[in-house]
């Protein structure tokens, strides 16, 4: 079969950039389909590289190493979105089909194009302002107002790289903790819990949505995910609204996470999207009927997407550090099932892995 032609075959294979734990997840479900996967990570042993059939282990800048991905997968994709932007460049120049594309990547990376695409789609978002020097910081105070945050244009994930500005004297100080990086100031949205999103555009252009999750937050990292969520038909129809325009809008192929504020009035901001598999849809695998991470093989490999229906409640924990320890009194839990994702050192605030625990849908 000539590369481009889709669907691919069973025995195709499929690219992965990144070897974390979505790697590793995105790898056992194309498995399963029956794609070989190709992981390039800069980490030798890496927790993807160790369930996937090969690990490139080079840097995600080295061409050698991209020539060699290109040529051995039908399709490559992606776990993390702050994969430089010259690699998907370099592939798409050696003749590789990378999915989601590099316009989807491009407004992920940077949060100013990000918000600014957002807002010419008709997606609502917070108040915002880019900030590149003292100056641009003082007339974005002055227009945002304070309180406000202000967060680094690029990178930046799990509370990093951000600071808050309580008081309009405190912007310098802010400005110096995240190291007079480019950045964005953000009007703080007064909502009463976070939701998310998960959906998925085939390359055919079908969507497909997940039922909403609820979110919960520690020290600015993701706790706990409960779903599905209880919401009205209307906060449901309003998010499906906001990701088809948003999947639509970058001609998107693959699964996305949307991440959303329920103001108390009803109405959803998005407060920002990531363009691959997400930690708030690691409930779908023991939830629905096809998961996330083979939904997002579906559809990068050209298959039909599957159903999203819910058939258990689930809320699903991330393991961090320590918490990993607990795993044998955790596999004892009949209505748990654990998932781990293989590191090494359980550090403080390493997501370690997960537990998804399930209660039938009517309670």
């Amino acid at each position: 079969m000539s590369k481009g032609a889709f669907p691919l075959v069973p025995g195709s294979t499929i690219g992965i950039l990144g070897g974390g734990q979505l790697g590793r997840m995105l790898a056992l479900a194309a498995a399963r389909l029956g794609f070989d996967v190709v992981i390039l990570d800069p980490e030798e042993n890496s927790p993807a590289g160790r369930v996937a059939g090969r690990q490139i282990v080079a840097a995600y800048d080295d061409r050698w190493a991209l020539k060699r991905l290109a040529e051995a997968c039908d399709v490559v994709t992606y776990e993390f979105e702050n994969v430089p932007a010259d690699t998907v460049a370099e592939l798409s120049a050696l003749g590789a089909v990378v999915a989601p594309g590099a316009k989807a990547l491009a407004a992920a990376q940077d949060r100013v194009v990000e918000k600014s695409f957002l807002a010419e789609i008709g997606v609502p978002t917070v108040a915002f302002a880019a900030v590149h020097d003292g100056d641009s910081l003082a007339a974005a105070v002055t227009r945002i107002g304070a309180p406000s945050l202000l967060k680094t244009r690029r990178e930046g994930y799990d509370g990093k790289g951000q600071a808050w500005i309580q008081r309009a004297t405190d912007a310098e100080a802010s400005f110096e903790k995240i190291g007079r990086q480019a950045a964005i100031l953000e009007a703080p949205a007064d909502f009463g819990r976070e939701l998310s999103v998960i959906a998925a555009r085939g390359r055919d252009g079908e969507i497909a949505c997940y039922p909403l999750s609820e979110n919960h937050h520690e020290g600015g990292v993701l706790k706990r995910t409960s779903a599905p969520a209880k919401v009205t038909p209307a906060t449901r129809d309003q998010a499906e609204t906001i990701a088809i325009k948003i999947l639509t809008a970058l001609d998107y192929v693959g699964v996305i996470g949307v991440e959303l504020f329920e103001l108390a009035g009803g109405k959803l901001l998005v407060n920002e999207f990531a363009p691959r598999v997400h930690n708030t849809g690691h409930w779908t695998q023991d939830g629905c009927e096809v998961d996330q991470f083979e939904q997002h093989i579906r559809a990068v490999a050209g298959w039909p997407l599957g159903p999203t229906q819910p058939m258990a409640h689930v809320e699903m924990t991330n393991l961090l550090g320590a918490d990993v320890e607990a795993w044998k009194k955790l596999a004892g839990e009949p209505e748990t099932r654990v998932h781990l994702y293989g590191k090494g050192e359980a550090r403080p605030g390493r997501k370690m892995g997960h537990v998804n625990r399930l209660r039938p849908l009517k309670d």
